[in-house]
């Protein structure tokens, strides 16, 4: 039994204009109270769990922006709080480290720290596009973070990228492609953007100021992006994931196949023994919990069966090998046809999925209407 640990760093230094995730303007004494909360959040829990779930194979430090924090003081926080949790041989340590936030010597700070890979938010690589999405950097920017990020010793890079951005055209699409492969990541996560209520992007699109971009052109995007990097052989290993051999994202591998996590952090959401919780979203509310030494649980629930079979099928489902039927009947002790038989006939007559080989996995076609198929499973 292991754990994969996730820590949330709530500031940035400006909020993009399509993100409605829980952040904060960079405020370096909120701040510090902060990374004192998150040390004795992680001290409580590290008290709880028995040592089996003590022993973390993947840590993640997202956000918001961590690389926003000076890099002593995140590297002075991680340190701290993997002092109370045992690592695994080999433990995958992802920080977030987004382009104009960082430099040669944070990127150093960051390796000789322990951490071991790096995710960078290039989102996009036409100005233009960067504007419409509200980042502080341009791409020259980007590319010169990686750079920093190779330097420091690192061999393990992931990029982020958005399509379906308003304005966007397939031709700015494909030369954001092959822009970020010259680069050869071992890692690029590619998400169509969803535009979400409350954020100036959704709030411009609504007004009529920018157009969102049509389904067709997203689906010729997505197309594109399987087909491109396939050539260039990244394994496309989930929906919006893809990576060369043996570079697969060890942390979100465990959230896709149903283990155990524990998340620390305002709105962070954990995972642990058959139970799913998540913190208060606040900052305030989230500090005063943990000041009077209780843990900052906003709501927790019981997952029943009937809750983690339908999560065990739409989760292994977003993987492209597929969920694994035999360890469906493992698990529950029932064979996938009896529990969900109807659907799975029902999708695959229309050729969203197929069931053979012990897998039932996507189609083609059901990669691009994964949402739809889901539903069915809910």
């Amino acid at each position: 039994m292991s754990t994969g640990l996730y820590i949330h760093i709530p500031f940035c230094i400006r909020k993009c204009h399509y993100c409605d995730f829980i952040s904060l303007p960079l405020n370096e004494e909120e701040a510090a109270h902060y990374v004192s909360a998150l040390l004795k959040e992680a001290q409580i829990w590290a008290g709880m769990l028995i040592p089996e779930q003590r022993v973390l194979d993947s840590v993640y430090v997202g956000g918001g922006t961590p690389s926003c924090l000076p890099g002593d003081s995140l590297t002075a926080l991680l340190e701290s709080i993997l002092a109370f949790f045992n690592l695994s041989s080999g433990a995958e340590i992802t920080v977030e480290a987004n382009p104009g936030t960082v430099d040669t010597k944070k990127m150093i700070s960051y390796r000789k720290s322990g951490v071991n890979r790096i995710s960078m938010g290039f989102q996009s690589c036409q100005q233009d596009l960067l504007d419409t999405l509200g980042r502080i950097h341009n791409f020259s920017q980007a590319r010169e973070a990686f750079g920093e990020a190779r330097r420091a010793g690192f061999d393990n890079i992931n990029i982020d990228l958005i399509f379906g951005i308003p304005g966007q055209t397939t031709g700015q699409w494909e030369s954001c492609l092959k822009a970020v492969e010259d680069l050869r990541p071992e890692h690029i996560s590619a998400y169509s953007l969803q535009l979400e209520g409350g954020t100036p992007l959704y709030d411009r699109v609504g007004r009529g100021s920018l157009l969102q971009c049509p389904e067709d052109t997203e689906a010729e995007m997505y197309e594109l992006l399987m087909d491109f990097l396939k050539e260039k052989g990244y394994l496309h290993y989930e929906i919006s994931n893809f990576a060369l051999p043996g570079r697969a994202c060890r942390h979100n591998l465990r959230y896709w196949r149903g283990g155990d996590y524990l998340g620390l952090g305002p709105s962070a959401h954990s995972y642990l023994g058959g139970r799913r919780f998540s913190n208060r979203p606040d900052l305030k509310g989230y500090t005063e919990s943990i000041e009077s030494g209780r843990l900052p649980v906003d709501w927790e629930e019981e997952v029943d069966l009937s809750t983690a079979m339908s999560e065990a099928v739409f989760l292994g489902l977003r993987l492209i090998e597929g969920m694994d039927t035999g360890e469906f009947r493992e698990r529950f002790g029932r064979e996938i046809e009896d529990v969900y038989g109807e659907p799975v006939r029902r999708l695959e007559r229309q050729g969203l999925i197929n069931l053979e080989g012990g897998f039932l996995r996507l189609t083609r076609r059901g990669l691009m209407l994964g949402n739809r198929v889901f539903a069915e499973f809910v």
